[in-house]
């Protein structure tokens, strides 16, 4: 078995006193307990409007129930923190407004699934997708991606999620060089999408410094991605000085630093590989302080449950 690598461990005495991080579930599950059904905008786009309503409303219902089977197997198997699809309703940021009229509908069903994640204590958050662009130099492509921002914002509204980073919207800088251009939509977006949004560094276009200068000056919380960090950097270890004064650096962009979140993934093939690996077995010391980590492999809950074995072998 692999060993997971925690170097500069504390002595006996302050290992006893380690805490687990809640570390997070992302999406699905490895195997098919935790499964959630799409649906193209091309294909959606060939129905006419009654067949519109009717596939929307039968796949948001089956998505509703999945995302009630997910919260049971967090709870079962002691995950406290889930990250929800981006694509758990598809389409309902549309101009036709079927599918938010939908969801409007299912209001009831929102609100009980989030009494539900409220009740077991399990954070729910959300990683809009990647065509969320912010800092575009394309006026239709921001405004596209304020538009999804707001549908999902009304869908944790609908949750009955708090309008606070605990129910986070974490996304990109997006279009590399243009900080100025992403400052000021953020100071524009409204309070329902604002209050939640999150920026994480990146392994290509934001450095863990721009997008950190860029939280600090629009008062978001940041994301620290030590792994995106190694990789733009081209370091070797994450244990190299700059991923814990990075760490400490994000904490200071929470105005609540027990809400900090985090995120972990390794390389498939090489330490810089960006592709994420099966398992974690190599971490960032420092994440022995990370109150809340996402774990970013490709094994998910598997994942979890040898990264928790590893720790508690280590405390």
């Amino acid at each position: 078995m692999t060993v997971i690598k925690f170097q500069n461990l504390p002595n006996a005495q302050q290992c006893q006193k380690t805490v687990i991080p809640n570390l997070g579930l992302v999406c699905i599950t490895s195997d098919k307990q935790v499964r959630f059904r799409t649906i193209t905008r091309t294909r959606y786009l060939k129905l006419d409007l009654s067949e519109r309503e009717s596939v929307l409303s039968e796949l948001y219902q089956h998505n509703l129930q999945r995302l009630h089977d997910a919260l049971s197997f967090c709870q079962q198997n002691k995950i406290q923190l889930y990250r929800m699809s981006s694509a758990l309703f598809p389409l309902s940021d549309l101009e036709d407004e079927i599918g938010a009229n939908i969801l409007k509908t299912m209001s009831a069903d929102l609100a009980t699934i989030g009494e539900q994640a409220n009740a077991l204590s399990i954070r729910m958050v959300l990683h809009p997708d990647q065509f969320v662009v912010l800092s575009s130099d394309s006026p239709s492509i921001v405004q596209a991606s304020i538009n999804n921002l707001a549908g999902h914002s009304r869908t944790l509204d609908l949750l009955g999620l708090p309008r606070s980073p605990w129910s986070l919207m974490n996304i990109h800088g997006g279009k590399s060089q243009r900080p100025e251009q992403l400052i000021k939509v953020i100071s524009e977006l409204p309070e329902n999408i604002k209050s939640r949004l999150t920026f994480e560094n990146d392994e290509y276009a934001y450095s863990a410094n721009e997008i950190l200068a860029v939280c600090q000056q629009t008062g978001v919380p940041m994301v620290f991605d030590a792994h995106h960090h190694i990789c733009h950097e081209n370091l070797d270890s994450y244990d190299h000085p700059s991923v814990a004064s990075m760490f400490y650096a994000a904490r200071e962009t929470w105005t609540n630093p027990d809400w900090q979140l985090v995120h972990i993934s390794n390389g498939e093939q090489a330490f810089n590989d960006r592709k994420h690996s099966e398992l974690i077995t190599d971490m960032p010391n420092v994440y022995h302080q990370a109150p809340w980590i996402e774990v970013e492999a490709k094994q998910k809950e598997k994942a979890i449950a040898y990264l928790r074995s590893c720790w508690l072998m280590k405390t």
